[in-house]
């Protein structure tokens, strides 16, 4: 087995590079960066160097297909992406990092010349905002009316998937998380929960930059999520819910409060919601891939900020919020 992770310098692929090392797995890590900033937080520089990197953009199709097809790559967890608010600026080349990119994941699974195991980030963005649904859990089986081009892009994504199952039989497993939050996750507008919990630690303002609802996924459980669909023994092209609590952006800074006195005192929320649906049923994926662990919201910000502490002592925490 040798896995490819795409993005791996981002949060999530780091968070999925550093388990995947728990496991002993061989993991090629592909990315933009040749830094492991993210990674080095949570690893050691031994375990660190056990990663084999190579650099490039996941726009470039020939690089790509020859990394999997050269390297023995047998499964993929694809991360590489643009989030929102660059998709919403910069359209067109939000579109090549995330459908160019991701049909080069499929294209080079493809091409591979053995069979290839494609486990990708979907988002809970291709749903449209809450008030086309009602106060209602959603399931995989409810239209998607994604409002952005980011949730647009991801909705591509799902059904081009379905394509290569159908017309070449990759497998698949897409996953849509909502909010990541966790040690590494500092870009984004839906990053400011967990950089709040960093302003915290560093007894600074600051405003998180949306209201209202947002469902929180601690990053160490939708790494494991990632990989548990990577293992498992699925055929087809599917595609899953990820849930974790959902909690609204007051309650969250009382939360914050509660764990650590005084950060009441130091955060604020303001701006308008995330116009993405964020009652989701994420009973699906547990149904057939058993065992993803689910953090309680109040555990993950107590472990975030103990990250953020540790780093503080060991004079690691960078100063910028």
């Amino acid at each position: 087995m040798r896995v490819l992770v795409t993005g791996a310098h981002g949060c999530i692929g780091s968070w999925v590079v550093r388990q995947l090392l728990d496991r002993s797995i061989d993991t090629i890590a592909y990315d933009q960066s040749a830094e492991p900033r993210r990674l080095s937080l949570i690893a050691t520089p031994d375990e660190v160097k056990r990663v084999e990197l190579r650099t490039g953009a996941i726009e470039d199709t020939a690089r790509v297909k020859a990394l999997v097809r050269e390297s023995g790559v047998t499964h993929i967890v694809h991360l590489a992406a643009t989030l929102i608010p660059f998709c919403q600026a910069n359209p067109v080349a939000g579109a090549m990092a995330n459908v160019i990119g991701t049909m080069n994941v499929f294209e080079a699974a493809r091409d591979a010349g053995r069979e290839v195991r494609v486990v990708y980030a979907s988002s809970a963005a291709v749903w449209g905002p809450p008030e086309a649904y009602g106060d209602r859990p959603l399931s995989e089986d409810d239209p998607l009316m994604p409002n952005t081009h980011y949730g647009v892009f991801k909705q591509a994504n799902e059904g081009n998937a379905a394509v290569f199952h159908r017309l070449n039989g990759i497998s698949s497993v897409g996953l849509r998380p909502w909010t990541v939050y966790g040690l590494g996750r500092d870009a984004g507008l839906t990053a400011d929960p967990t950089i709040a919990a960093k302003a915290i630690v560093l007894k600074r303002p600051f405003r998180i930059r949306v209201t209202g609802k947002m469902d929180l996924q601690y990053v160490e459980d939708v790494a494991a999520a990632f990989i548990a669909a990577l293992l498992a023994p699925l055929t087809g092209a599917h595609v899953f819910n990820l849930s974790g609590e959902i909690v609204d952006m007051r309650d969250l800074i009382g939360i914050l409060q509660e764990l650590r006195p005084g950060a009441g005192q130091l955060l604020g929320a303001e701006g308008p919601p995330v116009p993405v649906a964020h009652n989701m049923d994420g009973s699906r994926i547990h149904g057939l891939i058993p065992g993803i662990p689910h953090t309680p919201l109040r555990i993950g910000l107590e472990r975030t900020l103990g990250h953020f502490e540790r780093l503080e002592r060991e004079g690691r925490l960078a100063r910028e919020l």
